[in-house]
């Protein structure tokens, strides 16, 4: 199964690791450092051109995602109920 992620960016559901809110980025110091990290080692990817709203992680890649992390964790639920 699949999951959309924004833009043109879809992911298998078994890729993903993690949806976190943006505000998480703020007011975290190990999300920073973790985003920060994931920025150098180039595995770090903004999806279109509108405001991040959410950080999905994969066992790849960190995406800044513009679809809000309630949208996205629906999403995931629904594929692992079915």
């Amino acid at each position: 199964m699949y999951i959309h992620l924004g833009g043109e960016k879809v992911i298998r559901s078994s890729e993903l690791i993690a949806i976190f809110d943006i505000s998480i980025e703020k007011s975290s110091k190990v999300s920073k450092q973790f985003i920060l990290h994931s920025g150098q080692d180039k595995k770090l990817e903004r999806i279109g051109e509108e405001e991040a709203k959410s950080i999905v992680v994969t066992k790849n890649t960190v995406y800044y995602s513009p679809i809000s992390s309630s949208t996205l964790k629906k999403r995931a639920k629904i594929l692992f109920e079915i």
